[in-house]
């Protein structure tokens, strides 16, 4: 569930219409996306509860 929701986050900030620039130690925006059970899963759900690592495979489940 985890690397599914970092996955999904990865894919927002890919697809999001303006590019964003996070460099190392920057504080994340703010993001919601829908997990894999439907349920809708937040950022923010986890601030100061847990350690969120966002995973990027870049050819992931690409054709190429």
């Amino acid at each position: 569930m985890k690397m599914l929701v970092a996955a999904a986050a990865l894919a927002a900030f890919v697809s999001a219409e303006a590019p964003m620039r996070v460099k190392p130690g920057d504080v994340a925006p703010s993001f919601s996306l829908q997990a894999s059970t439907g349920q809708t899963v937040s950022l923010a759900d986890f601030a100061g509860k847990q350690t969120v690592v966002l995973a990027f495979y870049p050819k992931a489940f690409t054709g190429g």
